[in-house]
């Protein structure tokens, strides 16, 4: 029955994301052509709220749902590395339209086509997973 607030919580994102307009190919190749402001205030908006929640989430001690305190890792920073994983996380988006949380939905939506960019998606994980090793971090 646990599966059951994890179903919720992925139907509740699938509405807002296509309420907002956030799975339209047209409205993510207007912010790449800088055409429309659309999908940067759904983007800033996701930001300021993630990093309220962040600090929410730190300052409250709040547990995860089993009990354990929640707990951020520091992470280095390297300019090569992210921006290299921007660009072809960049390059992506741009070229099918969707970034991950968007994919889910539009299979939601009965848009089949979609599954080849998920399968592609998770190959190209697996991929980074088994070059990491040899990868400069």
């Amino acid at each position: 029955m646990k599966f059951i607030k994890y179903l919720a919580i992925g139907v509740l994102f699938g509405i807002v994301m296509t309420k907002s307009e956030a799975i339209s190919w047209f409205r993510i190749q207007e912010m790449f052509r800088f055409e429309s402001f659309h999908m940067y205030g759904i983007i800033g908006t996701a930001v300021i709220l993630g990093a309220l929640m962040t600090a929410g989430i730190k300052r409250i001690h709040l547990r995860n749902m089993s009990g354990d305190e929640i707990k951020f890792q520091p992470k280095s920073f390297s300019i090569p590395r992210y921006l290299l994983g921007g660009i072809v996380f960049g390059l992506g988006w741009a070229l099918t339209g969707a970034c991950p949380g968007p994919m889910f939905t539009l299979l939601g939506h009965g848009i089949w086509s979609i599954i080849l960019v998920i399968v592609s998606a998770i190959l190209g994980t697996y991929a980074y997973g088994i070059l990491r090793p040899r990868l400069p971090h």
